[in-house]
């Protein structure tokens, strides 16, 4: 490091003798202030793990880009995470502005309720209003929460700790962020990166789970098609959510009732205005915001520590026990049930919407090609979007 210093200085200097502006000037005081503007860049001021993050920022906006695994979510977060990798220099820093949205949005935390209020008002219930045992699957892929849990305490991590970690297994981004805002503010950054970087990677996790656990003739049944589901179930169905989410879990009311009221009006008909802003800028702004905030806790004192590859690890076996859990109940309930039912759907329990059921669809058929489950896939997983949150209230009521 002084060896570069002194040879910057020298070349600085030598130029400054042919100067017009160095030759009417102090050399020594310009010469000092040159030296003191190099000692204030980021190459000297930044260590090696400030460049691993800024690295790690620069792959997940590759992968968004290049790849578009989440691109709204992966873009913002590796923008965030390289900026609030800078240095701070004197009274200059640049994660002042980060900061602060972090605290209104993440401390309190605002953001994933938004974000939910939004993915409620993008949602349709319907699937799961025509065929109620789906809510089954989206609750047996939360069993990978509560496994992950026990092993998270077993590798030593703390209750609030190791909840804020088995959530990943939901595969829901906002979810995850609300319950580690609460319970482990430290782990934000690594257990936000793990939830959307599997959502993200759901085409490449579940596929061999599926094929492990289920044969070709499973995979390519045919369902029958879903009952039309009248506008006044609709209308019904949140609010009548929200009252049981108020009589048995009370703390998951600040995710679930959000969710809801997205959903009341998009179906309400009479406010569209609101539906619009909820589904389309509401929810665009609060991503951006999200994101960048993430980028922050992605600091290389937070990020780089040996905890960080324990929750990584963790989080993806949360989340394939939560896949493998849905496809096993949704063979029980296919042997059990007189109507045919693909365990394919099962695996979309998992609340990565809508990406989770586009996988059951596209696995499925590659099995037979008239085989069209999406719409099946689709209560299983808005069911799970509702578990991830119902288990994130309980977990947020024993250790909060």
């Amino acid at each position: 490091m002084n060896k570069k210093i002194i040879y910057y200085f020298f070349i600085i200097n030598f130029f400054s003798l042919y100067t017009f502006a160095f030759a009417r000037s102090d050399t020594m005081k310009i010469d000092q202030r040159i030296l003191d503007f190099l000692m204030s860049t980021g190459i000297f001021n930044m260590g090696i793990g400030s460049y691993i993050m800024i690295s790690i920022g620069c792959l997940l906006i590759f992968l968004g880009i290049v790849k578009e695994y989440e691109p709204l979510l992966l873009i913002p977060i590796g923008t965030g995470c390289i900026i609030c990798n800078a240095p701070v220099i004197g009274d200059v820093n640049p994660k002042e502005m980060i900061a602060y949205l972090y605290t209104a949005g993440i401390d309190k935390p605002l953001y994933p309720l938004l974000i939910f209020l939004g993915v409620g008002a993008l949602t349709d219930f319907g699937p799961l209003i025509a065929n109620p045992k789906t809510a089954l699957l989206g609750a047996a892929a939360q069993f990978g929460i509560f496994f992950t849990l026990i092993g998270a305490i077993v590798l030593g991590f703390n209750l609030k700790e190791a909840s804020s970690i088995g959530i990943i297994g939901g595969a829901d981004g906002p979810t995850t962020i609300f319950l580690t805002a609460k319970l482990a503010p430290d782990l934000l950054g690594a257990t936000a990166v793990a939830a959307y970087s599997y959502m993200a990677l759901v085409p490449i996790i579940q596929p061999p789970i599926i094929k492990l656990l289920t044969t070709e003739e499973e995979r390519g049944v045919v369902m029958k098609q879903l009952k039309p589901v009248s506008k006044r179930a609709k209308i019904l169905f949140p609010v009548c959510v929200i009252i049981l989410c108020i009589l048995l879990v009370p703390s998951a009311v600040p995710l679930i009732g959000m969710l809801m009221f997205g959903n009341l009006i998009r179906e309400a008909g009479v406010v569209r205005r609101l539906s619009d802003v909820a589904q389309n800028a509401l929810i665009n702004i609060v991503t951006i915001f999200l994101g960048i905030c993430i980028g922050y806790k992605m600091q290389a004192e937070y990020f780089l520590r040996l905890e960080t590859i324990k929750i990584l690890i963790l989080g993806v076996i949360a989340f394939s026990i939560g896949t493998a859990s849905g496809v096993i109940l949704a063979k029980i309930m296919a042997k059990l049930s007189r109507d045919p039912i693909n365990p394919l759907i099962g695996s979309a329990g998992v609340s990565a919407v809508p990406m989770a059921a586009r996988v059951s669809q596209k696995v499925a058929q590659e099995a037979n090609p008239s085989s069209h489950i999406l719409m099946h896939a689709m209560g299983p997983n808005v069911s799970g979007v509702i578990g991830s949150a119902v288990a994130a209230g309980v977990l947020l009521s024993l250790f909060g």
